[in-house]
């Protein structure tokens, strides 16, 4: 390579360089509070947030410093690959206080685990002993889930939507309807990451009114908000039964799973746009549809008292819809009709725009449109029939797009799924596991990885699997696979 083409390969990658230490050093900020939390409880593991703190800090910042330059301009290539190494990189660091933890005793693998799993916000988890585990991490765990559901909002609205990833084109039109009052996508985020913090404070109080701990209160409102499910409890928010943090971790679970860039409409005083909006509608018809199942099933087969099985079907029908992953009963033991029941509705996630994970709402909305249309194609040759979304003409690059999604999504969860079947997991195990790793919901089925299991007896090699196909999930598949392409690089 000649000094031009060197110097300009090093001009194109300083923007994401840039980038990638400014999410460094705000990762080294971040440990600052379970720094001081270990401080707090007594707990030594502050050293090696402080060690991470300094580590992560000086190599995020001195990789911004040297990066940093007036003239930085962003192409749809750099954003590919800064959203792609924000994903791997930030977790990579983030894992290195629980790797190093004296009362956490798991392997490397264990700790980017357990990072990419909150970062993702997914939920699994390879601690065991949570009720006894360093204050310091249960809260870095909850801050990572935190950080990474604000996250995932942002890049929905501000990057998805312009890279023109799995259908997310559609919400172009969304971002620009606020383009008078928030002309520019720094101003959006702000506003987003504003709403994010009110509605956590809000859940924070929630849960201290009905008796949590204040440390346990600000753990689970960041990771019920951002729909990530961690606990500081083994029995997750079963450990609270007879108080009222079910009904809470429901209603904030359900406000996680609607689309952030309405309640911006909803300050601005258009109070009933969310409920006017398909997407919404259509949630809260799955989840009214997939509890009532669940509560027939629950009093007709097991005899249960009706007011418990409304309130555990609606909780954990409404945690594994959203992704969040909590759980207040071991479902597993509901019997094999639940256990297939849930397997299907875990998949399909929230509105976009929202913290949630899996295909989201709006997918299976088009997919319906467009076999609809199909269908009135085949009984009307001679009409002309087009997918509708929100009463809006469908393109043929959305419905390609939206197609090509689902194509992406099974192939992904196959390959995964027998890439563990290789790995001598049994087929509750390998299945659930690759449906919960790549829909980014937490908890599997069976004995090992069920709700009232974790994921610490699996393989490093499986957990490994487990990393790429969480990250891959997060992200919508295209946005790293694109990366494999040549032309990709040749643009």
């Amino acid at each position: 390579m000649d000094a031009n083409k060197f110097k300009k390969a090093l001009h194109e990658i300083k923007p994401v360089s840039f980038i990638l230490g400014v999410l460094l050093c705000v990762t080294s900020i971040s440990m600052l509070l379970p720094l001081w939390v270990d401080i707090y409880y007594g707990n030594s593991d502050w050293r090696f947030f402080f060690y991470g703190f300094l580590l992560t800090g000086g190599v995020g910042f001195t990789t911004a410093y040297f990066s940093y330059h007036k003239d930085m301009q962003f192409s749809a290539r750099k954003a590919f690959c800064i959203t792609a190494l924000s994903w791997v990189i930030v977790p990579m660091a983030a894992s290195l206080p629980i790797y190093f933890s004296e009362y956490i005793h798991i392997s490397f693998a264990s700790a980017v685990f357990e990072a990419i799993s909150g970062i993702t916000t997914t939920g699994s988890t390879t601690i065991t002993g949570l009720d006894t585990a360093p204050p310091g991490v249960l809260i870095w765990r909850a801050i990572l889930q935190w950080l990474g559901g604000v996250g995932v909002i942002v890049m929905a609205i501000t990057v998805l939507p312009y890279l023109q990833v799995g259908g997310m084109q559609l919400f172009k039109m969304e971002a620009l309807e606020n383009q008078k009052a928030l002309p520019k996508s720094a101003k959006l985020a702000v506003n987003i990451v504003m709403i994010y913090f009110i509605l956590t404070l809000a859940c924070f109080l929630s849960y201290k009114y009905v008796g949590m701990s204040s440390f346990d209160a600000i753990a689970h409102a960041m990771t019920t908000i951002s729909t990530g499910g961690f606990s500081t409890k083994d029995a997750s928010l079963g450990h609270y039964e007879g108080t009222g943090a079910l009904i809470v971790a429901i209603i904030f679970m359900i406000m996680g799973s609607l689309p952030f860039l309405f309640y911006l409409k909803v300050v601005r005083g258009e109070k009933s746009v969310l409920f006017k909006d398909s997407q919404v509608q259509w949630f809260f018809v799955i989840i009214a549809f997939c509890s009532i199942v669940t509560i027939i099933y629950l009093v007709y087969n097991y005899n249960f008292a009706f007011e418990w099985a409304v309130k555990h079907a609606i909780f954990n029908v409404v945690s594994l819809v959203s992704g969040t992953g909590y759980a207040s009963d071991n479902y597993g033991l509901w019997g094999s009709f639940f256990i297939v029941f849930s397997f299907f509705f875990m998949m399909i996630g929230g509105c976009a725009g929202s913290t949630t994970c899996g295909i989201k709402i709006f997918r299976f909305q088009v997919l319906t449109s467009i076999v609809h249309s199909q269908l009135n194609q085949i009984l009307f040759s001679n009409g002309t029939f087009v997918p509708k979304f929100n009463g809006r003409r469908l393109s043929n690059e959305v419905t390609m797009s939206v197609l090509s999604f689902f194509f992406v999504y099974a192939m992904s969860f196959a390959v995964v799924a027998l890439l563990l079947f290789l790995n001598n997991l049994d087929p509750i195990t390998a299945l659930s596991a690759a449906a919960t790793s790549v829909s980014n919901v937490g908890p599997g089925l069976g004995d090992i990885i069920g709700p009232a299991g974790n994921f610490a007896s699996l393989s490093d090699t499986v957990k490994w699997i487990l990393c790429g196909a969480m990250i891959l999930g997060r992200l919508e598949f295209f946005t790293i696979l694109v990366m494999f392409t040549p032309q990709f690089w040749r643009k």
